[in-house]
C-alpha cells in the first residue's frame, strides 16, 4: 500500500504530460529498469567506469544522511561500494517503474545476507532513483539509499 501511495505522488511530481502509447510506456520501463540495474550489476561487479557510465553528470546521491555528487561518490563511497556488494550481493525482492515523459522513477527493495570483513550481514535496503532521458539513453539523476537490519 505504501509504494502505490508513493507511486502515485511521484507521478504527480513529475507532472501529468501526454500519455505514451502501451508499446512506448513498456520500452521505456525495461529501459529504465535497465539501466537502474545495470548501474548495480556493474557496482557488485567492482567495474567503476561502467558504473559511473549510468550516472548523469549533475546526479545527486543520498547515503548516510548526506548528499553527494558523482565526483564526490567517485573519489568517495564508490569503492566501498563495490566492495560491499561484490561481498553480499542483494536479492532484488520487489521493483517498480513509473515513466512520465523524459523523468522516470525506478524504486527496490532489497535483502542481503552474508558476511563482510568478518561481519554477518542480514539487511533490507530501498532504493529509489530518478532518471531522466539522454540522448546516450537513461541516466540516472538521483539515488536516494537506506537500509537497516532483518
Amino acid at each position: 500500500m505504501r509504494k502505490r501511495v508513493a507511486m502515485l505522488l511521484a507521478l504527480a511530481v513529475l507532472g501529468t504530460g501526454a500519455p505514451l502509447h502501451a508499446q512506448g510506456a513498456d520500452d521505456d520501463a525495461d529501459a529504465v529498469r535497465a539501466a537502474a540495474r545495470g548501474f548495480k550489476d556493474a557496482l557488485i561487479a567492482g567495474d567503476a567506469e561502467k558504473a559511473l557510465s549510468y550516472l548523469h553528470p549533475a546526479v545527486l546521491i543520498f547515503e548516510g544522511g548526506h548528499g553527494e555528487t558523482r565526483d564526490d561518490y567517485a573519489g568517495g563511497h564508490l569503492g566501498a561500494d563495490m566492495a560491499f556488494l561484490a561481498a553480499v550481493p542483494p536479492t532484488v525482492v520487489d521493483d517498480d517503474v513509473l515513466v512520465e515523459g523524459d523523468l522516470a522513477l525506478y524504486t527496490s527493495e532489497s535483502t542481503s545476507e552474508g558476511e563482510f570483513r568478518g561481519r554477518e550481514i542480514r539487511s533490507r535496503s530501498a532504493e529509489t532513483m530518478v532518471l531522466v532521458r539522454t540522448d546516450e539513453g537513461w541516466r540516472i539523476r538521483h539515488i536516494h539509499w537506506s537500509s537497516g537490519r532483518r
